[in-house]
């Protein structure tokens, strides 16, 4: 098969990976929020995959989710800032679990957090509670993060990173 056949093979898979777990969400306060482990599949994605391809499958997984969630004053927010997370992991070494890649599941977090946070400001003009409720949206990262140190590990375990990876 196409290398780049299989690249976009393998981009799709986590896409729906994304969009998929993104969609299982815990409600989380009165306005909407929920919590989800979507982003721990765009973790692995980044950890596997070619720069250009993870970040498309994080934009459109996440894309859909906001999609399909009714969520659609989102999207944007979601295009732009799950590639971002992207940035924080590497797929060089032998194993998905790295230290770099640990440290990037932290970074990660912060990136959402903070760019949510900005993007719901730029929504609705309040520039103070998106920030008073970052507490309370810490269980989404950190649900992620965990999520993602365990599947790694598995994985690592299993010694499937050569099968994940083109």
């Amino acid at each position: 098969m196409n290398e780049k056949l299989k690249l976009m093979t393998k981009t799709g898979v986590f896409a729906a990976l994304i969009c998929a777990l993104t969609m299982i969400h815990i409600p989380i306060g009165t306005l909407g929020g929920y919590v989800h482990v979507g982003d721990s599949m765009i973790y692995l994605a980044a950890s596997v995959l070619p720069m250009p391809y993870a970040m498309a499958a994080a934009a459109i997984g996440g894309g859909l989710a906001d999609t399909f969630a009714g969520a659609a004053v989102w999207i944007l927010a979601t295009v732009i800032i799950k590639p971002l997370n992207v940035l924080c992991f590497t797929r060089r070494g032998e194993r998905i679990l790295s230290f770099h890649n640990a440290i990037g599941a932290i970074v990660s977090g912060v990136v959402t957090i903070l760019g949510y946070c900005i993007a719901e400001a730029l929504i609705t003009g309040n520039w103070v509670a998106p920030f008073v409720a970052i507490p309370a949206g810490l269980a989404q990262p950190v649900g992620s993060a965990v999520v993602y140190l365990i599947l790694a590990f598995a994985l690592d375990r299993a010694g499937l990173k050569k099968r994940l990876m083109v």
